[in-house]
């Protein structure tokens, strides 16, 4: 028979789910304004009714896109209760929130330095969710017109296919049956085409830790067509630390000498967190103060200052804080997020060297 505690917890639980769901659904709820913490806040024990004007004195309605044809209306999550006129933690990445953290500069500024350069090949490694996409599409947004830019994204397969995800990417038509050599032929015309006409060609692979490491020295290859005096073609690799683990092997030797410019993207500082969380909030048309240091602190703790992890819990604790009526996300209620086992961590890799070594003891 389930503790007098466990029922308690389970419908408090249900209940807060309850009206994400109601909210989710477009259905009907009290409405409520939040009053921040203090002296206002003792003297309306009582929700009160939400006025015509914003939730905060100081925050203006933002002005709404037209509608596009077939186009369906985004979830009220929680926005309405925080003021707020979008989710600031999507977990899809948007340059428009990019946070400009110091090791966000600093890869960014290599990025643009790489191209600038005509650097060979430039590489951008960073642990899952530090925020690695986001940085791409920032430079997409900011390359000059003269760049003809190719994006393969998980791109597998032995020799000559990686060579036609290079052709598909920059969008030059190819023969289906056609071998390397004609494979080869053809990108190489391109890239002196382009290149006569004052043009210079960008491939960016994403995810190319999971490229093997001849397909990394076939890329290599790729960027010895040259004019003899500038670089036909750029690459661009993003992937995790293990890219940059296989890249320092001694069988890609010269694979590294032609890496002109990198940087690896470290997660973010317990300080960096809180202004990365304020921030986003205040894109979204917030106060930026909705979450508690208490609860920040805790949020870095559980996250290590990984951005994306940042995002999903506090899109769920804003959840739970709207949910319960709160007027600001606490400790508390991050606190039971983690407890309802909403927020999946992954578990720490198994000593398995340390195993072995103790048994050959």
């Amino acid at each position: 028979m389930p503790h007098s505690d466990d029922r308690v917890a389970g419908r408090a639980l249900s209940a807060r789910l309850r009206r994400a769901w109601q909210s989710l659904r477009g259905e009907p709820e009290p409405q409520t304004r939040l009053l921040p913490p203090g002296p206002a806040a003792a003297q309306h024990p009582g929700p009160a009714p939400l006025p015509s004007a914003p939730p905060h004195a100081d925050a203006q309605p933002a002005p709404q896109p037209d509608a596009q044809p077939g186009a369906q209306p985004v979830p009220n999550f929680y926005t309405a209760a925080f003021g707020l006129t979008e989710r600031p933690f999507s977990l899809v990445p948007d340059p428009a929130f990019l946070y400009w953290t110091p090791a966000h500069r600093r890869a960014f500024t290599v990025l643009e330095y790489g191209v600038a350069s005509h650097a060979p090949i430039t590489v951008i490694t960073g642990e899952i969710g530090t925020g690695k996409t986001t940085l791409l599409q920032a430079l997409l947004r900011i390359l000059p017109e003269t760049a003809r830019i190719g994006l393969v994204s998980n791109a597998h397969g032995g020799r000559g296919e990686l060579l036609r995800w290079v052709l598909n990417a920059l969008d030059v038509p190819h023969e289906p049956g056609a071998d390397y050599v004609a494979l080869f032929q053809r990108l190489q015309d391109v890239l002196l085409d382009e290149y006569a006409r004052g043009n210079h060609t960008v491939l960016i692979v994403d995810e190319a830790q999971n490229l093997t490491p001849e397909t990394l020295e076939e890329l290599r290859m790729l960027t010895n067509v040259n004019s003899n005096k500038d670089e036909l073609l750029q690459l661009i690799l993003v992937g995790q630390p293990e890219l940059r683990d296989m890249i320092e092997a001694p069988g890609l030797r010269q694979f590294a000498q032609r890496v002109g410019a990198s940087f690896h993207l470290t997660p973010m500082s317990a300080e960096t967190t809180g202004d990365y969380i304020a921030h986003r909030l205040r894109h979204a048309g917030g106060r930026g103060d909705e979450f508690a240091p208490e609860a920040v602190a805790l949020i870095h703790d559980q996250t290590d200052g990984v951005p994306r992890l940042v995002n999903k819990i506090c899109d769920l604790a804003l959840l739970y804080a709207a949910a319960s009526e709160q007027a600001r996300v606490t400790a508390e209620t991050v606190s039971d997020v983690l407890g309802e086992d909403l927020f999946i961590r992954t578990r720490p890799a198994a000593p398995q060297a340390a195993s072995a070594a103790e048994g050959s003891k």
